[in-house]
């Protein structure tokens, strides 16, 4: 009865540690790989009038390349602009004439910053706001406008002509 008893508690034993490093791979997964603490950033800023749906630690991409996070998204209570705080690679070289713009990963898919590098042979700097911004295309408006802009097009047309106009 006792080597009965010695097996079951190896058992739920094994249980437990088989679950505990279930749950610490998933820990780990859910992270993203996020976990470069060696790697120093520089934080910019930009501003937006509209961000749509974009997070914090949305990434940051160069050319399709992930080279930072978002790192605060707050309002700018004198100008009601969306400002943006990104951490970006310090080994990332952007030139200070570089745009950035939010951009939607598939059709409905997260929203993601994208750089595009300008020419300038000076570069951003820690603290540095990026100048030229585009803001965030929201789907919901862009069929309300397709919507809206068709059925004035049709009343247009459904317009009785005058009598000189239909002779």
């Amino acid at each position: 009865m006792k080597a009965n008893q010695a097996r079951l508690d190896i058992a739920v034993g094994a249980f437990l540690l088989l679950a505990f490093a279930t749950l610490m791979a998933l820990a780990v997964a859910s992270t993203n790989g996020r976990h470069n603490l060696s790697v120093e950033q520089v934080q910019l800023s930009a501003r937006f009038s509209n961000i749509g749906e974009l997070r914090i630690r949305a990434p940051v991409k160069i050319g399709g390349v992930t080279v930072g996070e978002v790192a605060t998204v707050e309002l700018d209570r004198e100008s009601y602009e969306a400002l943006v705080r990104i951490k970006v690679d310090s080994t990332v070289a952007i030139p200070a004439d570089s745009s950035i713009g939010i951009y939607t990963a598939g059709l409905l898919g997260d929203r993601y910053l994208g750089i595009s590098p300008g020419g300038d042979p000076e570069s951003l700097k820690d603290g540095d706001e990026i100048l030229f911004t585009q803001s965030a295309v929201v789907l919901e408006q862009l069929i309300s406008k397709f919507l809206f802009n068709g059925q004035d097009d049709k009343e247009a047309d459904q317009t009785p002509k005058s009598e000189t106009e239909q002779k």
